[in-house]
Parts: C-alpha cells; structure tokens; sequence
C-alpha cells in the first residue's frame, strides 16, 4: 500500500510555492493531487492555466463526482469546498471555514477521514492558520505531515501554525517539495493499525458535505463558549485536539482561535461606522427640524433641538476617534509588534 492522495493548501504567497513544487513532479507520479488556493468568490480561477505551464501533469479545475485518476492535479474551483471521497472528486458549498470557502481543512479533513495512512498533507506559505486542524487530522489518522519551511516561505503564518500544533514529519523549502513528495509517493506504508474515524471528525466532514450540522449532533463536537459567530451570530461551540482549540457554530461555520480574534477585532470597526452613521443621521435630522420649527415661530422648541443636535456632533467625534483608533488583531500582527519592540529595545 502507498499513498494515493496528496492534499496542498496556500494562502498569501502561494502561487511562487505552487509553481516551483509541481515543477519538480514527474509525468508518473503514482498519486493524485489536490490543491486549494484561498481566492476570492467574485474572479475566476485561472491557477490551473498557469500550473499548467510548470509541469507536464494534467492540470484542471475539480468537477464534482468526476473519478480520481493518479498522476492528475485538481484545482479547487471558486467559492467551493474541494473534499475527496472513496475514488471520487466532490465539491460542496457547505459553510466557509476560517472565513474561505474553498478552505484547506476541509480538503484535508475528507482526506484524512476516507484515505487514512494513504494521504500526504502538505500546508504551504499564507496568513493565519487555515490548514493546521486539517494537518491534524491527517496526522491523527496516520498520514504524512508536510510543511513548506516557515524561513522559506513568503508568508510564514500558516506553516509556523501547523508547526506548533502537529507532529510534522518533513519541513522542507519548496525546492526540495516535488523531490520528497515524489519519494514519498513511491514508498511502501509500513504496515500499522490506524486510528479510526472519530465521531467529530465524522461530523465535521459532513457538515462540509452541506449535511444538516444539528441532525449530524453538531452540538457534541465541543463546550459553549461565551463567543458568537462573526457571519452568523450563532453561539460558538469550543473545540480541543492536543494544543489546537477552534470554534463552530450549530450552523457550521468554522474559526480557529486566531482567525476568530481577527475576525472579531475586525466587526468592532464595522459596528463603531454604523454606530458612527446613526448619530450623524439624528444630528442631520434634528438640524433639519430645528430649521423646520423656527420657520413656524417654536423657537424655543428650536433652540433645545438645536442643542442637542451639538450633543449628537461631540457623540460622534467621540465615535469617530474610537474607529480610527480600533486595531484589527491576529497572531501575525502580535508577532510584528513583539519583532518591532525587540529591535527597539536593542537600539
């Protein structure tokens, strides 16, 4: 038995780190390749176009239900989830994870569920931690943990995260990739008992599916939190796995604790401009109907709207200087900050 199935995921910086592995892949690899670029919904995808121009492997957007063929590369198409199943290429619009859709640990998780020790995953250059629970997952159920060297990597967020959280078995640049994933693909699993399918897993691969989380028993997968969810405002349910904690709501929405924290960080600036927009309005208003009462002789009554729409101005320069001073926070960010004070301190 050999692997069948290598999952990639990239973010921030990916398409270099993309380019330079499948370059080093050979025209018989003995595995099919997955791949999932996080892209925005509203462009089209033209990664397998210019992938196409590095390597001699068949190169194609992923169709759903269409069969998995060895020595073929398939690209996650736009606002899709990309997940495998036993011999077949699946695509669903389930609920994003870590704000993507498509999102690496969906890809990764499906891998992990249905290929077991058969699958290589491997976490490249991007922002945030998208790719580290699916990584997990893999190394849960016996497979190969590969990440791009965090010094090499144009983004170092992503593979750094997979770092801490997963037993990784090979860190290497992407220049060495192709060369170790090749070797890897041709070698014999030596023979062990794999761990099984958990529950959460089982549940979480089915909500990617666009199954009904609740009818699933979303709501065992982990302990309320005192945390909603950012795009739906469900209360979030917490999830551990070794040193991993993350988070879902019961519609399935899924955030790691970093992406959460920028998430979070992010919606106080959006609210702080509607808040800010509200009171700009009511002072427009009351100006416009103080206006209104002294062409009608209610002076008085003018007067005291008039004081109050001057109320309603200092409320919002107060809210104004709120917004411009709101930080939107991740790891990143703290990492930056810690880098910056450091260098100071040395000076």
């Amino acid at each position: 038995m050999k692997p069948e199935i290598i999952v990639v995921g990239a973010s921030s910086g990916g398409l270099g780190a993309f380019e330079t592995l499948v370059s080093q892949l050979p025209p018989n690899l003995p595995a099919a390749i997955f791949i999932v670029w996080h892209i925005s919904p509203d462009h089209p995808s033209l990664l397998p176009e210019i992938l196409a121009r590095f390597t001699s492997l068949p190169v194609t957007h992923a169709v759903d239900g269409e069969p998995i063929r060895r020595g073929r590369i398939y690209v996650a198409p736009p606002d899709h989830h990309l997940l495998v199943e036993p011999e077949i290429v699946r695509l669903s619009r389930g609920p994003k994870e870590n704000r993507f859709r498509p999102a690496i640990d969906v890809l990764f998780r499906s891998a992990a569920r249905y290929y077991g020790s058969q699958v290589i995953g491997v976490v490249l250059s991007g922002s945030l931690d998208d790719g580290a629970a699916g990584l997990y997952a893999i190394k849960e159920r016996g497979g190969i943990a590969v990440i791009q060297d965090p010094l090499d990597a144009l983004f170092p967020s992503m593979p750094r995260a997979a770092l801490k959280v997963v037993n990784v078995d090979y860190c290497v640049p992407t220049n060495e990739m192709g060369t170790l994933l090749t070797r890897l693909a041709n070698q014999t699993i030596p023979e062990q008992e794999e761990n099984a399918v958990s529950e959460n897993m089982e549940i979480e691969v089915g909500i990617a599916q666009e199954d009904n989380g609740l009818e699933l028993g979303i709501m065992k997968l982990g302990d309320l939190s005192p945390f909603t969810c950012p795009e739906c405002h469900g209360v979030l349910l917490q999830l551990k796995e070794g040193n991993l904690l993350r988070f879902r709501c019961h519609t399935g929405h899924a955030y790691s604790l970093n992406t959460l924290l920028a998430e979070v960080t992010q919606s106080i600036e959006e609210t702080l401009w509607g808040g800010l927009r509200t009171i700009e309005e009511s002072e427009l208003l009351m100006t416009h109907t103080a206006k209104h009462l002294r062409e009608m002789n209610e002076h008085e009554a003018a007067d005291l709207l008039s004081q109050k729409a001057k109320d309603a101005k200092r409320r919002a320069n107060l809210v104004r200087q709120a917004v411009m001073s709101n930080e939107v926070l991740s790891q990143d960010i703290l990492n930056k900050e810690i880098k910056v004070g450091e260098i100071k301190d040395f000076e």
